[in-house]
């Protein structure tokens, strides 16, 4: 089997610590992105999962979103996990994956947040998270394949303005 690794990474003009907070609180979490509430047990072998706001909810979404591993954790600098999307049967019969997020702060341009997302043996997974499945035509809300780059897209614009990219 080839290792598959897809490395993303953004500038955020903000502080590790509050980055760490909008990755790892759900007051945070449930405002950018696909909206999940997050649920950590930040040590090592402790558990994560996301959980459905109402919008998912009334979508028929009901159970848990994501699920997974803390296996290093180290704030405000690194969060290593395994994760494993829950949403539908094609994804969540593949294996977990593992996703490292290295918060950085950087001399000149603001704090670098690199996302490297594991996807060996989970093809679906990868696809999503990729981008592949971005429907740029979709309207608001639709719009359920943007993968980690819309998600720190968001994120971005989020910590810097205070808005979302899609309200």
């Amino acid at each position: 089997m080839t290792n598959t690794v897809q490395v993303h990474r953004v500038y955020i003009k903000a502080t590790p610590e509050r980055i760490w907070d909008a990755i790892t609180k759900p007051e945070w979490t449930q405002k950018y992105g696909y909206s999940g509430l997050v649920d950590y047990d930040l040590r090592p072998g402790g558990k994560h999962r996301t959980h459905p706001t109402q919008d998912f909810i009334d979508a028929g979404f009901t159970g848990d979103l994501v699920d997974g591993e803390v296996l290093e954790v180290d704030p405000p600098r690194k969060l290593v996990m395994t994760w494993k999307l829950l949403m539908s049967p094609e994804l969540a019969d593949e294996p977990y994956t593992t996703i490292t997020y290295d918060v950085e702060e950087t001399k000149t341009a603001g704090t670098r947040l690199t996302i490297t997302h594991d996807v060996t043996g989970a093809p679906n997974t990868a696809a999503l998270v990729s981008g592949q499945m971005e429907d740029i035509n979709a309207g608001p809300g639709e719009n359920a394949g943007g993968g980690w780059t819309w998600i720190l897209s968001d994120l971005k614009s989020l910590l810097e303005t205070g808005e979302i990219l899609v309200p």
